[in-house]
């Protein structure tokens, strides 16, 4: 569908990729990766036509449509939620109103020769709104919204009154909705919670088109894509398989690489020692400038950038009380809206808490009252013996002292530490070279919440506190963070949707909806696993399952049967609407047909009258066929849902 040929690209002066060629088939399901800086976010910019590269091209299949999110900056403002999703089906829309006016030119006095050219343009409306599956696609508008953690009331918001991460959403949710055959998606994950997630790997799993993501959430690109496309050297390399396989080569060669860059090094060594004893013995001239011209001939080898061997440990903290801290019910609202009431909630030493939950369950509100941030409305706060808090959230980067460079700034709380140590730390959260020095009121939102991250691994404290601290961070940067929190001895809580970050450190999960808790005395997998089983509905939980077995052939034909009832009762009503809705489409689309016959027969020419009468009743039939399928659809959607659940 879309062919790079020999492009370049380069950033003050510097080349991000140079001469590179690359293809996107249909059904590609393509991880975009490689260090910050390489021009990732770019490259999906030159493909959708927001930049242009120095020099090569882009060949792009005809018609092809493309679907681009970037990682911000999006907003919306003027419409509805459910308006501005249903912009995405401007095509839709568009020859809806084609198919509108092609039927008010035909009523009016025309040659036969041009009354067929409109029928055939009638004729082939009809054929693109098939291959759109118009009838379908402004039902989808709802399923992608809620998908994606909207509720139904929503719908009638002012997109403006939404925040930034929800106005990302938005955004995601109408390139889902514009059926494009390719999505470029920057991040797309950095603002959903689990649920939303999960649903979008499933939407993208059974996507027909091609897809290519630039994505630091290993679970999702993993769940997601078949292949891997890394920028590395300034050349692109693919990869067939899961970002996993990609990982173990990568890895592999990066172990060669730096084999073959100790051999280079021992070689260039050898050469200047004989080139510094020779240089100036006339019998050696000749070699001496031999191996002068072969150092200048040498391509050096560049040694991939690698964190693994940064091993951050947080300061031992102080010791605690078995109990970190008590919420006796305790109660919080913003004005009207209620978010707990009368919750109890207790932290113990060594625990290691994933608050999990829809956007706006309350899970920041909480972390924000366990650490002292924000006052409650009633209940009891209550923090144990010598417990000491270190706390982070995005906004928390803003409270950083704009008048002091980086370095400055982790320095005053760092004990012990040397300045090679502190320059390694900021390392790992992507600080190298000169950029320590910069001051802190110059750095972006992201590096300022990476340099916030930076002091949480600096501060001695037994309770630590984490607001979706991945959302800034490359690969391994989050790996450097994720060992620390691993190998921390005190408490932690984290707030966070990123799957494979929380698997290794969790021993406890709170979800919270609606200001309702549920605690799931396992990891995150186990958390999941259990949302699975919940799915089914509690009739069918594998834990009944399993209690049930059948004993013979006899049982089992017996608990199919009572499944077959329990389905029939729980469809009986949806199956009937939808066997009604189906014989209305049966008498429409007979009635659709006939109208048809009868608007194009020529006794109607020489009967303006009947011919406006005639036209009016078609509108009408088409207007009600499409609710009926609109309809038909929902149903059919309902009825599938409710049969999984006795699958």
């Amino acid at each position: 569908m879309i062919d790079l040929n020999n492009v370049s690209l380069q950033f003050n002066g510097k080349y991000l990729f140079d001469e590179v060629n690359f293809k996107i088939s249909s059904g590609d399901k393509i991880s975009l990766v490689g260090a910050n800086g390489t021009g990732k976010s770019s490259l999906l910019k030159i493909i959708c036509g927001e930049i242009l590269p120095e020099s090569g091209s882009i060949n792009k299949q005809n018609k092809i449509t493309i679907g681009y999110l970037p990682q911000d900056n999006v907003v919306h403002s003027g419409k509805t939620l459910v308006d501005e999703a249903k912009t995405a089906l401007a095509s839709i829309i568009a020859l809806h109103e084609k198919e509108e006016e092609i039927v008010e030119q035909l009523k009016e006095k025309m040659t036969d020769a041009e009354r067929d050219d409109l029928v055939n343009q009638l004729g082939e409306v009809h054929l693109k709104l098939e291959d759109l599956d118009s009838y379908r696609a402004f039902s989808k508008v709802e399923k992608i919204l809620k998908g994606l953690g909207f509720e139904e009331e929503d719908f009638d918001r002012l997109t403006n009154e939404f925040s930034g991460g929800w106005q990302m959403r938005i955004a995601l949710a109408k390139i889902l909705i514009s059926q494009n055959d390719i999505l470029l998606l920057d991040e797309p994950t950095n603002h959903l919670d689990i649920e939303s997630l999960e649903w979008l790997i499933g939407y993208l799993k059974s996507y027909k088109g091609a897809l290519l993501i630039v994505s630091h959430d290993k679970h999702f690109i993993n769940s997601v894509t078949n292949k891997t496309l890394e920028i590395f050297l300034k050349r692109f390399y693919t990869y067939n398989g899961s970002y996993d396989d990609y990982l173990r080569y990568k890895q592999e060669r990066d172990e060669q690489t730096e084999h073959q860059y100790v051999l280079q090094q021992k070689k260039i060594k050898e050469t200047q020692s004989f080139i510094e004893r020779f240089r100036y013995k006339s019998t050696k001239a000749k070699q001496v400038q031999s191996r002068i011209k072969q150092l200048e001939k040498v391509e050096l080898i560049e040694l991939p950038d690698s964190k693994s061997d940064i091993n951050i440990k947080f300061p031992d903290p102080p010791s605690s009380g078995r109990i970190n801290i008590e919420l006796k019910e305790l109660s919080k609202s913003y004005g009207d809206k209620e978010i707990f009431n009368k919750i109890n909630f207790t932290v113990e030493r060594g625990e290691k808490i994933a608050f999990i939950g829809p956007n706006g369950a309350g899970k920041s509100t909480l972390a924000k009252i366990i650490a002292g941030v924000i006052d409650f409305n009633g209940g009891e706060r209550t923090l144990g013996y010598n417990t000491a808090i270190s706390y982070y959230a995005q906004d928390v980067a803003d409270s950083l002292n704009k008048e002091q460079d980086i370095i400055e700034t982790v320095d005053e709380i760092a004990e012990d530490k040397t300045l090679g140590q502190l320059r390694t730390l900021l390392g790992s959260f992507l600080f190298t070279g000169d950029d320590v020095f910069k001051k802190v009121g110059v750095l972006s939102g992201g590096e300022k919440s990476r340099v916030a991250l930076a002091k949480i691994l600096l501060t001695k404290a037994n309770f630590i506190i984490l607001d979706e601290p991945t959302n800034h961070l490359d690969l391994s940067s989050k790996e450097v963070l994720q060992k620390a929190l691993v190998n921390f001895s005190g408490s932690l809580i984290l707030v966070s949707h990123d799957i494979d970050f929380l698997l290794p450190i969790v021993n406890k999960v709170i979800e919270i909806k609606k200001g309702v808790f549920k605690t799931y005395y396992g990891n995150i997998e186990y958390y999941l696993s259990k949302k699975e089983e919940e799915t089914v509905g509690a009739e069918l939980s594998s834990k009944q399952v399993r209690q049930n077995e059948p004993s013979s052939k006899k049982d089992q034909k017996r608990i199919e049967a009572e499944l077959r009832q329990k389905k029939y009762a729980a469809t009986k009503h949806l199956v009937f609407k939808l066997k009604d809705v189906e014989s209305r489409i049966s008498d429409l689309e007979h009635d659709e047909k006939k109208l048809e016959t009868e608007i194009f027969a020529p006794e109607l020419y020489n009967n303006p009258q009947l011919a406006r009468e005639k036209n009016t009743d078609y509108q009408n039939v088409k207007k009600c066929l499409e609710e009926a399928m609109e309809e038909w659809a929902v149903l059919s959607d309902e009825i599938a849902e409710i049969e999984k659940q006795f699958q």
